[in-house]
């Protein structure tokens, strides 16, 4: 007995915000931001984020700035706590 799928598609239930934040988080991944200097790392979010907006027109600029913190959120080197390993109190 052959059960019908349905083939997963990544539209069906994504709204602009999702796929706009997705898309972005794709091209940091691609475009090698996350190894550029701070500075670099701006202009690269004010282009990546104009075309954003072009990309994505029904996003509000509120939106937009939600995605872009995300985005930022994500370059930023992960902080290491040091903490005694084994240590007992």
């Amino acid at each position: 007995m052959a059960k019908n799928k349905r083939a997963y598609s990544k539209d069906d239930n994504t709204n602009p915000f999702d796929k706009a934040r997705d898309e972005l988080l794709s091209h940091i991944l691609q475009c090698g931001v996350l190894q550029a200097e701070p500075e670099h790392q701006k202009d690269w979010f004010d282009d990546t984020m104009e075309y954003l907006a072009e990309r994505y027109s029904t996003l509000s600029k509120k939106d937009l700035k939600q995605i872009r913190t995300v985005g930022e959120q994500y370059c930023r080197p992960v902080k290491r706590h040091e903490s005694e390993v084994g240590a007992t109190s």
